[in-house]
Parts: C-alpha cells; structure tokens; sequence
C-alpha cells in the first residue's frame, strides 16, 4: 500500500527588476518580472517528504527489504568495529569477541523478513560478547536495530514480552560483569525502553495511515460504484425514452400512411386530394413532434455546461390532450377525462404521460380497426390513478414480446407507483396505475 505523502506547497520566487542586456542601453527595463510558480522545493522539505515516506511505508512490504537491510547490516557492523577499535571505555575483543560481534550483525540482513528469529539470532552471540566483557559499546547499534524492528513490526503485547525478557537478561548479565554499575544499568535500561517505545509509536503511526488510505480507497471505490449505477440507469432511462417515443411515433406514421396508400388506392378515377392532403400532413406533423421529442431527450447526451441533471422540460398531464389527438387520427375512438386538482411533481407527471402513450401506441397497434378507447385520469387519496382500457382484439399471443409493458411498470416503479396490464373477461385490455403523490412530491423534492 502506497504511503500517504503531505501536501507540498509550489515555491514562488519573489519579483525581480529585469537587468539590462549586453548591448542595451545602461538603463534597466521599466517594467518587472511577474512572480513565477515553479515546483521546486527546498532541501529541507525534501528531506522531510522522504522521512515521512519511510516512517509511512510498510516494512513487511516495501520492496527489495533484504538487498536494503543487508546494506544496513554492514553500515552497523562498520560502526560497530569502528567503537570497538576508536573508542577506549572498554576491553577491545579477542578473536572470540570478534567472531560474536560480526555473527551478530549478519541477521540483520533479513530483519524485515523474519523479525523475531533475527532478533534472536542476534542476541544470541551478544549475551556472551558482554558476558566475555568485551568493548560493550560495539554491538549496542546492532541491538537499537533489531529490537525496533520487532516494537515496529509486532504486536503490543509481543513487545512487552520481549521488553521484559531483554531488560531481565541486561540486569542478569551486568549483574555478573559490573555488579556496582547502577548508573550504567539504568541507562540501558533505558536504552531500550525508548528503543521499544519509539517502535510502537511507528507502528502506530503507519497503522493510522494506513486506515486512512484504506477509507480513501474504499470513498473512491464508492464513488466509482455510484458512478456506474448512475451510468446505468441513465441508460435504462434513456432507453425507455427512445422507446416510447419511436414505437409511438413510428406506429402512427405506419397508420397514417396505410390511410394515405388506402385513399389513394381505392377509387383513383376520383382521388379524394383533400384526405391525401391530410393524411400526409398527419405525418409531417407526427414527424416534427417526434424530432422535437427525440432532440430533448439526446440532449443529455451533450455536454454544454449546464447543470448535471437539467434534462429540460418534461412531458407531463398537459400533453395527453395531443397523444388522444394523434391516437384519433390512427383511428382510435378515444375518451378521455382528466380530473387532478393541485399541480402533479414533473417526475410523476412525466411517468403518467409516458404510460398513457405506450398504452394508447398499443391500442393503435393491436387492437384492431377503429377500437373504442378510454383514457381516465384522477388523484385520489394522495395518488393518482391512471386507465387505460379498449374493446379490441388485444396482442396477438404467438407474436414476439416487445418491451412497452416492461417500460411502463418501470415508469411505474420509478416514481414508487405499480401498474397491472392484461386483458379484460369482456374482451379487449386495460392498462391501470397508481403513482403515489405525497406531499414531499407534490413540493416536487421527490423525483
């Protein structure tokens, strides 16, 4: 897991006066530089970043940890020598010594890898370097080493253990070797509790991190989710327009050509010019209302700096008056009644005028010549009710199944409505709905 890195301001070099060129004249330019934003950043920040990314980053994880600790191991080894051969507080070590201080910093180069045997590994040969009493300074930079590995890499109570088990074996060995080194005793003691507690404090630390990368990756997996299921049902909606709209439109320029090519085809010796007229003008005018519909719903498609979901004016009650005209001129008897008092929420208004014209393209469609249609609208009881019946022959039932029932009981759902469809014992089909109008819809905050 990547390390969470602070946010590093730009630098900005302050105003400079432009200075004259080989071959101008002495006298510097009027004008100054503007102040320039570059992404330089001083040492000092640098040199911050890096140790906050180190101190971030897992150590069990981080890449090429065994080539990186073997490099520390010979660091430490280096120091090592260099205090057991520079520095005089203590017996320089023998040849045993000196195979038990390098034995000591050679598990060092897998530290990250297996934390508790190389701490093991390495304070089996310094208990008896010390025990020798050897230069006791030597081996303390391989211990700091190993035992903030384990504090950084372990548990709390993992640490405590081995805090005890270290600091006991510090009291037993000095107590062999310098019995009155009191002073001595508590700095190593010391030593290594601050050893131990700086380890915790990192772990905790990247810990912190990473639960805070965690949440920002779950908050952008979240998003991206959010992002698809919008994507999705603007597709679905998108698809139930088109649907509406092209089987409507299409349906009824299918019935008035058919009376076109009929006027035309039945008497031609006394052509009725004035009901071709009509017939085509029909379908130029179901044309133009079809464009028109067809623009505002692949306007969403267009970016043109306008607010996310401004999909522009909806269809609604207002319009059922044109979707009973256009069914008449396909040959429908149509009735209709709209009874609504108070203004119905577009999103609800929207649904009602989309299964009402599914419904009449339908009757159009299958239910034969000139069938009887009625249409009937109302809110009652906080809902509105919307009918849609006919006396028609109904869908053939070996035809293939289309998706205008699917699109209307979706509309339906859309809106926390239901819808029945299916045909009637006395003959023909019905079409009914109930969209739920609540006052939280009736203020249009529900859509």
């Amino acid at each position: 897991m990547d390390p969470v890195h602070p946010t590093t301001a730009h630098a900005t070099e302050p105003a400079r006066t432009a200075l004259p060129r080989d071959g101008d004249s002495g006298t510097p330019d009027s004008g100054t530089t503007a102040p320039r934003t570059t992404n330089a950043r001083p040492a000092d920040s640098r040199t911050r970043d890096g140790i906050i990314t180190a101190l971030s980053r897992d150590p069990l994880t981080r890449p090429h940890a065994v080539r990186n600790d073997a490099v520390l191991a010979a660091c430490v080894a280096v120091l090592g020598v260099s205090l057991a051969l520079l520095t005089g507080d203590g017996r320089r070590p023998d040849a045993l010594g000196w195979a038990l201080l390098f034995a000591a910093h050679v598990p060092l180069a897998w530290r990250r890898k297996r934390p508790l045997p190389v701490m093991l590994a390495v304070l089996a040969p310094i208990v008896p370097y010390h025990a020798l009493d050897n230069h006791h300074a030597a081996p303390v930079a391989a211990t700091v080493v190993v035992l903030y590995t384990v504090a950084a890499t372990g548990t709390l109570r993992r640490t405590l253990l081995i805090g005890t088990v270290v600091i006991g074996t510090t009291l037993t060995v000095n107590a062999l070797t310098n019995p009155d080194g009191l002073v001595e005793l508590l700095r190593i003691v010391g030593w290594v509790v601050a050893v131990l507690l700086l380890g915790l404090d990192v772990r905790v630390y990247r810990q912190y991190v990473a639960a805070i990368v965690e949440r920002a990756e779950r908050a952008e997996r979240t998003r991206e989710e959010e992002a698809r299921r919008r994507v999705a049902e603007e597709r679905v909606r998108m698809a139930r327009d088109l649907h509406d709209l092209l089987a409507h439109s299409i349906t009824l320029i299918g019935v008035q050509t058919s009376v076109a090519a009929h006027v035309l085809a039945a008497d031609p010796d006394r052509l009725d010019r004035a009901a071709v007229a009509k017939a085509l003008d029909d379908i130029a005018g179901t044309c133009r209302t079809a464009r028109g519909e067809l623009r505002a719903t692949l306007e969403v498609l267009r970016d043109n700096g306008g607010p996310e979901d401004a999909r522009g004016p909806l269809a609604g009650l207002d319009g059922l008056s044109d979707l009973v005209g256009a069914a008449r001129l396909a040959g429908a008897r149509v009735e209709h009644r709209v009874r609504v008092e108070g203004p119905v929420p577009a999103a609800v208004g929207a649904a009602a005028y989309r299964v009402v014209q599914e419904a009449l393209t339908n009757v159009v469609r299958h239910a034969g010549p000139e069938p009887a249609v009625r249409v009937d609208v109302s809110d009652r009881d906080g809902v509105l009710h919307i009918g849609v019946t006919d006396d028609g022959t109904g869908p053939d039932p070996g035809g293939t199944p289309g998706f205008g029932l699917v699109g209307m009981r979706e509309r339906a759902r859309s809106v926390g409505g239901t819808l029945d469809a299916g045909p009637r014992e006395s003959g023909g089909f019905r079409v009914t709905a109930a969209l739920p109008l609540t006052d939280a819809t009736r203020k249009g905050q529900a859509r």
